[in-house]
C-alpha cells in the first residue's frame, strides 16, 4: 500500500507540473522582456578608466551582466510569490490533488525556471557583448567555458533561493494581508536603521552571508539548505489555507 501512495503521488506531481509548465508559459515571456530591457541598461556599462601618454590614448569600458542577474532573480521572486496566488492554486485541482503534490509541484516548476533563469541570464552576457562590439566598435574579452558553466550554477541558484523566499512570501500573504505591508515594512525599515546607524547589521550579513562566499561548495550548501528551509516552511504554513471543496 506505501509503494502504490508513493506512485500515485509522483504521478500526480509529474501531471501538475507538465500542467504548469503549459499553462504557465508567460511567465518566460515576461523573463525574455525583463532581461532584454536589462540589457539595454547594461549598455552604460559598470566603469570605465583611461591613461594616455603622448600619441597614445586608451580607454577601457566596463560591461557586465550583473544588472540582467539581479532582474532575472527578483523576476524569480514574483513568479514564486504569483504562483500562490488563489488563481493559481485552483488551477491544481483539475487533477485529483492535496497540499502536499500543489506545493511539490509547484518546487520542481520553481526549479524549472531558475535553470532556464540561469541560462538565459549569462547567455544575455554575450548578447551584450555582440551589440557592444556592433554599436561601438570596441573589442570585448570572452569568458572561457568554465567561466560560462560558473556562472550558468551560481545564477540559477540565486535564482531558486529568490523563489524559495517568494514562495515563503506569497504563502503568508495568503494566509494574512497583513504580510503584505508588514514585510516590505520590516525589511525596509532594517535598512534605514542600518543606514542610519552605519554599523552591519541583519540585511547586510545575510547578503555578505550569501554573495560573498569562496568557496563553490559551502556555497551550493547554503544556498540548497535555506531554499529547503524556505520551501518546508512554506509548506507547512499551506496547510492553513482553506480547502478546496
Amino acid at each position: 500500500m506505501m509503494s502504490l501512495t508513493k506512485v500515485s503521488l509522483i504521478d500526480v506531481v509529474k501531471k501538475q507540473y507538465v500542467f504548469k509548465l503549459k499553462a504557465y508559459s508567460q511567465v518566460f515571456m515576461s523573463l525574455i522582456f525583463l532581461q532584454l530591457l536589462a540589457v539595454l541598461f547594461s549598455m552604460n556599462g559598470v566603469g570605465s578608466m583611461g591613461s594616455s601618454g603622448g600619441n597614445v590614448e586608451v580607454q577601457v569600458n566596463y560591461f557586465s551582466s550583473d544588472l540582467v542577474v539581479a532582474f532575472t532573480m527578483l523576476w524569480g521572486f514574483i513568479t514564486a510569490i504569483l504562483i500562490t496566488t488563489k488563481a493559481y492554486r485552483n488551477d491544481d485541482f483539475v487533477f485529483v490533488a492535496n497540499r502536499v503534490s500543489s506545493n511539490l509541484s509547484n518546487a520542481v516548476f520553481l526549479l524549472t525556471t531558475s535553470v532556464v533563469g540561469g541560462i538565459t541570464a549569462m547567455l544575455s552576457s554575450y548578447l551584450l557583448k555582440v551589440i557592444i562590439y556592433y554599436f561601438f566598435k570596441t573589442t570585448t574579452i570572452l569568458d572561457a567555458p568554465i567561466e560560462l558553466l560558473l556562472g550558468i550554477l551560481s545564477t540559477t541558484l540565486y535564482v531558486f533561493l529568490f523563489c524559495a523566499l517568494g514562495y515563503l512570501v506569497g504563502t503568508l500573504v495568503q494566509i494574512s494581508k497583513v504580510f503584505t505591508v508588514l514585510l516590505p515594512a520590516v525589511f525596509f525599515g532594517a535598512l534605514i536603521l542600518e543606514g542610519l546607524s552605519g554599523k552591519t547589521g541583519t540585511v547586510a550579513s545575510v547578503f555578505e552571508f550569501f554573495f560573498t562566499e569562496s568557496s563553490l561548495v559551502l556555497f551550493i550548501v547554503k544556498i540548497i539548505v535555506t531554499a529547503g528551509l524556505l520551501f518546508s516552511g512554506a509548506f507547512v504554513l499551506s496547510n492553513r489555507l482553506e480547502v478546496r471543496g
